[in-house]
């Protein structure tokens, strides 16, 4: 299944997302959660999924968060500019969707904080859990890849 959703808000029926959720792409388990949130946002655009594995990915077109930052933790975007991290960013996804009581217990300060701390260890484990490199192996690959696209581009 290939998922179109990094230029959802080219299509002006679908620029009234209510947030931008930047994921990655080749995560099985980041995957598996974006199918879910598309399946819940019924096709109505409420949740702009970008994939931050895409070659194409741009930090200048998502306020700035770059590819190691948005690997290491999960980030949404507000249409305003406002940039959600963590747990609050998976709290305003479902909220947006309509399930925000799946998350409505981190708004209690000590079970955020818990929450928060356990979605750290998460963000921390996830590559290795998922036999992948680790972040740093991860971001030199995507420099080294770039640098070869751009010397090949040059001849």
């Amino acid at each position: 299944m290939t998922l179109s959703t990094q230029n959802q808000t080219s299509n002006p029926l679908k620029s009234s997302w209510k947030v931008k959720l930047l994921y990655d792409g080749d995560c099985p388990l980041c995957m598996r959660e974006v199918r879910f949130l598309q399946k819940k946002d019924q096709g109505r655009g409420l949740v702009n999924l970008v994939n931050i594995a895409d070659d194409n990915y741009s930090p200048d077109d998502h306020c700035e968060v770059d590819y190691e930052a948005a690997m290491g933790r999960i980030h949404a975007i507000l249409p305003d500019g406002t940039i959600l991290k963590d747990i609050e960013a998976f709290r305003y996804v479902y909220e947006v969707l309509g399930m925000g009581w799946v998350y409505a217990i981190t708004k209690i300060p000590v079970i955020g904080k818990l929450a928060n701390w356990v979605y750290g260890i998460w963000a921390k484990l996830r590559l290795p859990l998922t036999g992948r490199s680790d972040l740093e192996t991860l971001i030199l690959e995507r420099k080294t890849k770039r640098k070869c696209e751009q010397v090949s581009g040059d001849h």
